[in-house]
């Protein structure tokens, strides 16, 4: 077997998805959170998602930056996995890395923030696929216009739907409160 060196392409491959796994790897955790419910099929997306980020980077020009193509690999495999599911009912998403304010003291407290968050990530997890990537990248912290390099939308046009996504998601929320949910 051949020993690979430092100008053969599999090297700069494999360093890429290095430095990609090593700085988005708690993102991809998260995205991976975000589209799948079930810990198992959470896990096999993630490994999915990996694969599919390691076997891009071959042809990774450097057009766009690591950061716009890891998050664009994530979320097309994201979202292919999904709509092969489509027929199944969703499910909640896992609480693992939300994050709960240290100052709540009471159990009851707790229960009521988890049951309000529990209620938010089922809504953003019935959402359309590119509704729901469009919400998960501003929940990562995105700008309109990393978003559009990500969705291949316009910043303009991603501002708009965070916009129309964080209304109907306030709507619905509203009225699982008037539905007692």
């Amino acid at each position: 077997m051949q020993r690979a060196h430092r100008g053969d392409p599999l090297v700069k491959q494999d360093d890429l998805y290095q430095e990609a796994a090593t700085t988005f790897g708690a993102a991809l955790g998260r995205l991976a959170r975000g589209y799948e419910a079930n810990p198992d099929r959470r896990r096999d997306l993630l490994q999915d998602i990996h694969m599919a980020l390691w076997q891009s980077l071959a042809r990774f020009d450097g057009r766009c930056s690591l950061r716009t193509w890891t998050y664009r690999v994530a979320h097309n495999t994201a979202t292919s996995k999904v709509l092969r599911r489509r027929g199944q009912a969703p499910t909640l998403v896992s609480l693992e890395d939300l994050e709960l304010r240290a100052d709540i003291d009471s159990q009851e407290q707790l229960l009521d923030r988890v049951r309000t968050i529990e209620r938010l990530l089922a809504l953003i997890h019935g959402l359309a696929p590119i509704d729901r990537q469009v919400m998960l990248l501003y929940l990562e912290g995105l700008d309109g216009e990393a978003i559009g390099e990500v969705t291949g939308m316009s910043s303009t046009n991603v501002a708009t739907k965070i916009h129309r996504i964080k209304k109907v998601l306030a709507a619905r929320f509203r009225q699982g409160e008037r539905d007692g949910n």
